[in-house]
């Protein structure tokens, strides 16, 4: 079996010792200095059909702080590949932090309202895009299609000769993320684990069926998955100062350092069920970090977060500059 790409990392916090619980973090948030977390995992396949196919170039879609815009520009920056970002917002926005990056990494982007951004799945807009771009390969927002659910599948691939464990939990805002670790969890019709979904948005029942459609055959079978969508925080982007203050004294607690935008909100769940006895004595839980901190100099920016409390933005500034200076491949 091949080395497993990120390690799993035992943690501990007061309230694991208090309720008996184990934790380890699948740490996908160090697969790449820029393609991160699950993105790297996203787009792993999409990038080799693209790169297969006789295509002109690759268009997506994302908001305009969006962590997948920000991988997908430096992946086909590394392959040398054209790309289109369908942005949602105004183009006064091409200078924020993350799609400065995007486009210095030569992404175009193509700046859609929110009315229009709506339409991203309906076909006549395809239609219409693929007129302007033709010949582009198209990866659907957060990048989550059936080749994206193939490389998050094999996350469960590489648990299984990492450690045993009870229930893996993850953030979910497009819904592949949790679609693929429940495709690859080969041992879910023998109910040794349990996969939680922690939605980062308000509203997100409809993402049941999204993952439904996004499962493999075999996934389909799989009924030891739930998706917990009243631990939003108040809604996508959206948290409280006491939130923050919270997500910060556990990046310190543990010396990881998660975002309050998705992994965040993993960890305040997590906090906050086994406050609820939602855990069992001895059950061994796994979270899996899917990365994202390139969010953070969003969020800074904006006037969200104070940048003294995430030192984590030095590596990830430092580690775009040293890439856009040439310096690794």
């Amino acid at each position: 079996m091949p080395k497993p790409l990120s390690i799993l990392q035992k943690i501990n916090h007061p309230l694991f010792d208090k309720y008996k619980v184990t934790v380890q973090v699948k740490r996908d948030d160090l697969l790449h200095n820029i393609i991160s977390g699950n993105k790297w995992r996203k787009l792993k396949y999409n990038l080799e059909k693209l790169k297969q196919g006789n295509y002109q170039g690759a268009l997506t879609f994302g908001g305009s702080y969006s962590n997948h815009i920000h991988a997908f520009a430096y992946a086909c920056k590394q392959a040398n590949i054209p790309c289109i970002g369908v942005i949602r917002g105004e183009a006064h926005y091409a200078n924020n932090f993350t799609l400065a990056w995007a486009r210095q990494w030569g992404m175009q982007c193509h700046f859609v309202d929110r009315k229009t951004y709506r339409r991203r799945f309906e076909t006549n807009f395809l239609a219409e895009l693929s007129e302007l771009y033709a010949n582009y390969f198209f990866i659907p927002e957060g990048g989550s299609n059936t080749l994206a659910i193939a490389g998050v599948a094999e996350i469960l691939t590489e648990l299984d000769s990492q450690t045993e464990f009870d229930t893996l939990l993850t953030p979910v805002g497009s819904g592949g993320t949790l679609a693929g670790l429940i495709s690859g969890d080969t041992v879910a019709n023998s109910k040794q684990h349990r996969i939680l979904g922690i939605a980062v948005l308000k509203q997100a029942e409809y993402l049941v069926d999204e993952i439904k459609c996004l499962l493999t055959p075999e996934g389909k079978r799989h009924n030891n998955w739930q998706l917990l969508t009243s631990l939003h925080r108040g809604g996508y982007g959206k948290f409280s100062s006491d939130d923050v203050q919270r997500i910060i004294a556990f990046n310190q607690q543990t010396g990881i350092t998660f975002e309050p935008v998705y992994s965040g909100k993993m960890i305040l769940a997590l906090l906050d069920l086994l406050t609820q006895g939602y855990f069992k004595e001895n059950e061994r839980l796994v979270l899996l970090h899917t990365g994202g901190l390139q969010g953070l100099g969003g969020m800074i920016e904006q006037g969200r977060l104070n940048a003294e409390d995430w030192p984590a933005l030095t590596k990830v500034k430092a580690n775009a500059k040293t890439i856009d200076n040439g310096l690794e491949s």
